[in-house]
């Protein structure tokens, strides 16, 4: 039950996004819960491999590279998802900052014990 209110968490804010940034467009919450669980599993398989090549770069940029690789990985599930579109690559690395500000804020809202 916890997984599945925590991809709602997700989609909500990823369905913010286009209100706040306005090169990043959702179609509808059912695109918005697609992108969601497309964006959880690109974060699972794709994000700790690119992490660890990227390793010596993260450690020369004390950290600062991780926001490129979240960037280009919200830009990739914009291409991946129908009516989900992302408008470029600073929107992308923007959208990342901001979805993952609002999933934490509500997260921590909803799923606090």
């Amino acid at each position: 039950m916890r997984l599945l209110l925590t991809w709602l968490i997700n989609a909500a804010a990823l369905f913010a996004l286009p209100y706040l940034i306005q090169s990043i467009k959702i179609r509808s919450f059912g695109v918005a819960l697609v992108a969601a669980l497309v964006l959880g599993l690109i974060n699972t398989l794709i994000r700790p491999l690119l992490v660890i090549l990227t390793l010596p770069v993260t450690l020369l940029t004390l950290g600062l590279f991780i926001l490129v690789i979240n960037g280009l990985l919200f830009w990739l599930a914009g291409r991946l998802v129908p009516g989900f579109h992302v408008g470029g690559f600073w929107p992308a690395v923007g959208g990342a900052l901001v979805y993952s500000l609002i999933s934490w804020a509500l997260s921590s809202l909803l799923l606090s014990k």
